[in-house]
């Protein structure tokens, strides 16, 4: 426990002493990209539509809509082929589909997959399940899946040597809820790498996947901004008023 605070708090100090949302990181000789949302200072939300309802799709879209100064933005779950969400989706309160709990094929479907909640006083990483349980009020919410790490645990289903490899991003918050990683691997890594990097590294106990393939990120502190594929929700972080 000492080993995973220290190596979060390294990593905390390096970012913040840079003065800049991202910075890479190495770990298990593969390389990635980790941007911190701080709470106090920053609004997390997610994006799917502009005001005439016609889905964003790209971060070229996403900043011509947004006015507030923009930290970084992210893909933000998975989505159908018209790029509507796969399982719950809330943006600024309102419901736009629900939480799907059951199994079913591909990556989502591998149980136990989970939400990602932004309420007004905090973020976490919720099992979908015990989402269902006790619903929480959220302001903002994706769900995707798999989980990475459920209650400081590795997901049941993931291997240590898989060779199964991708790009591949996801999300998780710090047990007080006011620091949220947003993780994005710089070359093709398997869950279990991506998942030890979020509970090992950043002290994260619950974490959950975002996607693979599609995975990409926009920083303008890095000057990237990733093409590709159009997206369906994306997370966005920007600078409060007073931040």
């Amino acid at each position: 426990m000492i080993r995973i605070v220290l190596a979060a708090a390294a990593i905390f100090l390096a970012m913040v002493g840079a003065g800049q949302a991202c910075e890479t990181v190495s770990h298990r000789d593969r390389s990635f990209t980790v941007c911190m949302a701080d709470l106090a200072s920053q609004r997390v939300s997610v994006r799917l539509s502009d005001d005439q309802g016609a889905v964003l799709g790209s971060f070229v879209a996403l900043e011509r809509d947004v006015q507030a100064p923009i930290a970084f933005a992210m893909n933000g779950g998975m989505y159908h082929p018209d790029r509507a969400p796969v399982g719950l989706y809330v943006e600024d309160g309102a419901t736009v589909s629900p939480l799907v709990t059951k199994a079913g094929p591909g990556n989502f479907g591998m149980l136990p997959n989970g939400v990602f909640c932004v309420a007004p006083s905090r973020a976490r990483v919720i099992e979908s399940r015990a989402f269902a349980t006790d619903p929480p009020v959220c302001t903002h919410a994706t769900q995707s899946g798999p989980m990475l790490v459920i209650a400081g645990a590795l997901h049941p289903r993931f291997i240590a040597d898989s060779p199964y490899l991708n790009i591949r991003n996801g999300v998780g918050a710090t047990p007080d809820g006011q620091t949220v990683f947003f993780v994005i691997s710089d070359e093709p890594v398997s869950f279990h790498e991506m998942a030890t990097l979020f509970r090992d590294n950043l002290g994260v106990r619950d974490a959950l996947y975002l996607d693979g393939r599609v995975s990409r990120l926009y920083a303008p502190a890095l000057g990237r901004n990733d093409g590709g594929r159009r997206m369906g929700p994306i997370l966005l972080v920007t600078e409060t008023v007073d931040g």
